[in-house]
């Protein structure tokens, strides 16, 4: 999917539905990152960096928090911090930490994979977890480490079965860390505090980057000592910022800002699924839409590029991919529900179907 995006010049708008991670800071945003109080983080010096992983830590119920550059920094650094090489980590098969973070945790951490397929919610079942687990035994890796994901592909996570899944982690010395990427699309939809949702992890990331507008950034929580750790492993990762305050005021400003507006990308995303499926030669599973994202199977045959196409009408979308030829769309702070008519407009005159 990531392979066939293609690459945008014009300063022009165009309606990218791509991902929640091409949002522009607003005016707002842009003038907090101005008045932004900076010091050089790598000494601890920065109060803005401070204020925003004190409170990310809060809201997420955790002792602390560290800010780092993205996600995929964020959830290698908890893995290195609760894993040692030739220890093993357990996760789902499609999973962002599994397939689409370059393997970073094989590569720079020795740290070997265990991917289980996911149910149909797209979680882990804890009974699953529960059978992969190694025995204590010299020929195989030592398993330390449960990866869940929350939202994943737009869904909200079954809560009692993450709760089951920490429970036989936790019985097992293993410990739980939840990719919390798009966790406050899942907040929002579910109307449950972040604190409640992670309760159980021992670490979670959160990315800022991504509904929540910010530019970069993502912030790592769980205990004080597990914390002072990943400061050691986030300069090995060369994550040291300097001056960095006027990044953090951006997710600060996304904390305050942008999490109940979460709600409009949301009802943008279902409206367009809806919509989307009355189109003859798009399948949609309704069922599937809870937050921000509209996945779509083609089953008809379109004129030529879908990417093109939509381009050459404003718009920025990834060309279908595998068997059931699929693409993603993504609502975000930067779209608007205005757009949708032309969307929808765009999928059928590609399809030459009437809407």
């Amino acid at each position: 999917m990531y392979a066939s995006m293609p690459k945008v010049t014009t300063s022009n708008r165009l309606i990218d539905l791509r991902s929640d991670t091409v949002t522009r800071p607003t005016a707002g945003m842009r003038e907090a990152m101005a008045n932004a109080e900076v010091g050089d983080d790598v000494f601890g010096d920065d109060p803005t960096v401070s204020a925003l992983e004190e409170s990310v830590a809060d809201l997420l119920g955790k002792e602390a928090g560290i800010f780092v550059s993205s996600g995929t920094q964020s959830n290698l650094t908890a893995l290195l911090c609760h894993c040692g090489r030739g220890d093993e980590y357990i996760g789902g098969v499609n999973y962002h930490i599994s397939s689409l973070e370059a393997g970073g945790a094989a590569v720079l951490g020795g740290i070997s994979p265990r991917h289980l397929q996911l149910n149909e919610k797209g979680g882990l079942n804890a009974a699953d977890v529960e059978g992969a687990i190694q025995a204590d035994d010299p020929h195989y890796a030592v398993s330390k480490l449960v990866c869940v994901e929350n939202t994943y592909s737009g869904m909200v996570m079954d809560q009692d079965e993450i709760q089951r899944t920490a429970t036989v982690a936790h019985a097992n010395n293993m410990k739980l860390h939840i990719d919390g990427a798009r966790l406050m699309n899942a907040v929002v939809k579910s109307g449950t505090p972040a604190a409640d949702l992670v309760e159980c992890a021992d670490s979670v990331s959160l990315c800022l980057s991504k509904g929540l507008g910010a530019p970069i950034g993502s912030v790592l929580c769980g205990p004080k000592d597990l914390i002072r750790q990943a400061h050691r492993v986030r300069k090995l990762l060369g994550g040291g910022m300097r001056q960095v305050g006027v990044l953090a005021a951006c997710g600060l400003y996304a904390l305050q800002h942008n999490i109940d507006r979460l709600a409009e990308d949301h009802a943008n995303a279902w409206t367009m699924a809806q919509r989307l499926a009355e189109i003859p030669g798009l399948e949609i599973e309704l069922d599937k839409v809870q937050t921000n994202m509209v996945w779509i199977d083609i089953a008809g045959e379109g004129k030529g590029s879908l990417s093109e196409h939509m381009l050459a009408r404003g718009m920025i979308t990834t060309e279908p991919f595998g068997a059931k030829r699929t693409t993603r769309l993504v609502a975000h702070l930067d779209f608007e529900t205005a757009d949708i008519d032309q969307v929808v407009d765009g999928f059928a005159s590609w399809l030459g179907a009437s809407k």
